[in-house]
């Protein structure tokens, strides 16, 4: 419950942080979110449940509410409270800004930082093996395929005397300049090169920070480091879920992140290749061991990768006689996940030799390891050594999950699973590919049931006034204490917009559409005022480009440039007192930031419908389909909703914005579903032509 200790600490913050910002106001939207956190978390609606999904427009102050509710709750509770969003620009606003801000005024003390993958920091004993002549020059480096440049070296010095200097803390994150790739994977902290027995490494950037984090109450993470966590098994990375409150920002990313952790993928002859290496690799690695045990699970790991290989080679030749109908991008999808029998026993068996390479080159791995530790090997000789065994390891682990599903016939969880055809210039390859359809029953096992508290914020969670494709893709439909949350902007919409919809002549399905927007365009475009046009494919974007620029229309164009220098420009020319025009596709206003004159005039030419193309899609469609539902109004609707929502969202930053959006797409005012999907806009003052 909430104590009257902790509403009387709520209080007072809320005060000391309204006492310190300029022209703060009053937000009832904010003072309600602070409550029904806090709330939530102190067990007020459901005692071990504690969960609420909150969806907060542009304006309300979603991060100070949480701030506000979530970090006294935690401290009080002595819970670590863990934030995590999915892009680095919150990441960034987070630490740099929001939590010193906080700190500073709150009347309380805590201590914050940022933490990042292990990937993220350099290894000290791998930088200073690096600057070795030998290194450089390849001769024990697995992972150059040829000497660096003299401009990757001068990098590699530089690197080197700033952290011997104490200039740089050695995270790839806080250097000035950029890292080439070949560079950073020389001197990259690896997991399974860590000698973290050897009291050296404890001393090194990744150990300095991972021993910081254990003093921190608040930590600042994005949603792969999450996943990544909850895949170990939760408290491996991160403290443990049932001490912690999650703040879960972004959320409507989650379930596609989530998605991405738990597939996997695996060619053919690419596999074949590399575990022809690994048996040359295996022998080096046994004769460098000391104990006598290696020879003997050098002999398991030959066995092991050979049966492998056989198998590997006998499920090329199915694929090789098998009538599959592949389509336009060389691509087959097994119907409802059901791959053939053939393949399901070659599977089992492919499953279980690699499980067998997997333990004997990890038991390989540990005795090398245990090695240095005594002294028995030298560093020098091992490290290149254990960072390609790690290699080998993450390849073998991507290889063994892949085909461990493969061999399952009738679970409960639908899978994806699908094969791409890859043509080379002297040979050919198969991907084989596997993805869960939904990953909602992951969620609720690893997370939701297992931490002390979550909040799950964004903009846009709900879809066509309800939060129940939310709730299901993210494994909270008919869980009990979820309290779901709307917190309206503080946006005057009718005062600061206008939403238009001219009578369109063309239907958005028709071939003539991209030249009929070529035509009417310019009549909805303003010279002398920031401009923002967004298209549902780079083709109809280009196609209309193209078209415009011969009329001699100046346009900015995504794609054409990055997207940091795009708008650069764009807010430039607005600068100087000249409009601007910038046109991009969906993925150009996630999480895009215009406000005041910068965009003045947004025009949406099509509803953000995703076309299922991809055999994820494709397979998510048919597992509806096969349940009685129809893919279009419960998958294909509620998405292109809420991206429609999401991309209004773009005209209006702060409460001083004004400006016009007008959308070419009919379907909003003659289909059923346009007009449930006009209803969950904001309350702009609408201007119809129909």
């Amino acid at each position: 419950m909430l104590s009257d200790a902790l509403k009387k600490t709520i209080r007072h913050t809320h005060q000391n942080i309204a006492d310190s910002l300029d022209g703060y106001r009053q937000r009832s939207s904010q003072n309600y979110l602070v409550a029904e956190i806090a709330k939530t978390l102190a067990g007020e609606y459901h005692k071990t449940q504690r969960i609420c999904v909150i969806e907060a427009g542009t304006g309300t102050g979603k991060s100070l509410a949480y701030c506000l509710s979530a970090l006294p709750t935690a401290l009080a509770k002595k819970k670590k409270l863990v934030i995590s969003t999915a892009t680095v620009a919150l990441q960034e606003q987070l630490i740099n800004k929001e939590l010193p801000f906080f700190k500073e005024h709150c009347g309380f003390d805590f201590k914050f930082d940022l933490v990042k993958g292990r990937q993220r920091y350099i290894c000290a004993q791998k930088l200073n093996a690096a600057l070795n002549e030998d290194s450089i020059q390849l001769s024990i480096t697995p992972t150059l395929t040829s000497p660096l440049s003299d401009m990757e070296q001068k990098c590699l010095r530089d690197l080197h005397l700033a952290y011997q200097d104490k200039r740089w803390q050695g995270d790839r994150d806080s250097w000035a300049d950029t890292i080439p790739d070949r560079v950073w994977n020389l001197i990259a902290c690896d997991k399974h090169a860590c000698q973290r027995q050897m009291k050296s490494h404890h001393l090194c950037p990744f150990h300095m920070a991972r021993q910081k984090m254990a003093q921190m109450d608040v930590l600042v993470i994005n949603h792969a480091l999450l996943l990544a966590d909850l895949e170990l098994g939760g408290g491996k990375i991160l403290p443990e879920p049932d001490d912690t409150f999650y703040v879960i920002d972004e959320a409507h990313h989650l379930p596609h992140i989530t998605r991405d952790f738990s597939s996997a993928a695996a060619t053919i002859k690419g596999t074949l290749d590399w575990l022809e290496k690994l048996l040359k690799f295996s022998g080096k690695m046994a004769a460098t061991i000391v104990s006598q045990k290696a020879i003997g699970q050098n002999f398991k790991l030959n066995d092991a990768a050979n049966d492998a290989s056989k198998d590997l080679k006998a499920v090329r030749d199915i694929l090789e006689r098998a009538e599959f109908n592949y389509n336009q991008d060389d691509t087959y999808r097994f119907e409802h996940g059901l791959v053939p029998d053939s393949l399901i026993s070659k599977a089992k068996d492919i499953s279980d030799a690699t499980q067998d390479v997997l333990r004997t080159l990890n038991k390989m791995h540990d005795a090398l390891t245990q090695d240095v530790s005594d002294g028995d090997v030298k560093p020098f000789l091992a490290d290149p050594l254990l960072g390609e065994s790690g290699q080998y390891i993450n390849r073998l682990e991507q290889l063994h999950k892949l085909w461990d599903s493969y061999a399952r016939k009738g679970e409960n969880t639908p899978h994806a699973r699908w094969i791409k055809r890859l043509e080379y210039k002297h040979h050919h390859d198969y991907l084989l590919c596997d993805c869960p359809i939904e990953v909602g029953y992951y969620l609720k096992d690893k997370l939701w049931r297992e931490c002390a508290g979550a909040v799950l914020c964004s903009a846009t969670l709900s879809a066509l006034g309800t939060f129940d494709h939310f709730a299901k893709e993210n494994g909270l439909s008919n869980e009990p204490g979820v309290k779901y949350i709307k917190a309206n902007s503080p946006f005057d919409y009718p005062a600061q917009a206008t939403l238009h919809l001219p009578k369109a002549e063309v239907e958005p399905t028709n071939q003539e559409f991209s030249d009929y927007l070529a035509q009417v365009l310019p009549q909805y475009l303003q010279r002398d005022k920031g401009n923002l046009v967004l298209f549902a494919s780079y083709w109809q974007m280009d196609h209309v480009v193209k078209l415009l620029r011969k009329e001699r229309w100046q346009i900015l164009v995504q794609g054409e440039q990055s997207r940091e220098s795009l708008l650069q420009t764009h807010k430039g020319n607005i600068d100087k007192g000249k409009g601007s025009i910038l046109f991009g596709t969906q993925s150009l206003s996630e999480g895009l930031d215009l406000p005041g004159a910068y965009l003045e005039n947004l025009i949406i030419t099509k509803i953000p419908f995703a076309v299922p193309t991809s055999p994820i899609e494709e397979a998510q469609a048919e597992f509806v389909q096969s349940k009685g539902g129809n893919p279009f109004l419960s998958i294909t609707v509620p998405d292109a909703a809420k991206k429609l929502v999401q991309s209004c969202g773009r005209l209006l930053r702060k409460e001083s914005d004004h400006g016009r959006i007008t959308i070419l797409d009919r379907r909003l005012v003659t289909k059923r579903y346009g007009k449930a999907m006009l209803d969950t806009l904001p309350p702009f003052k609408r201007k119809i032509d129909y």
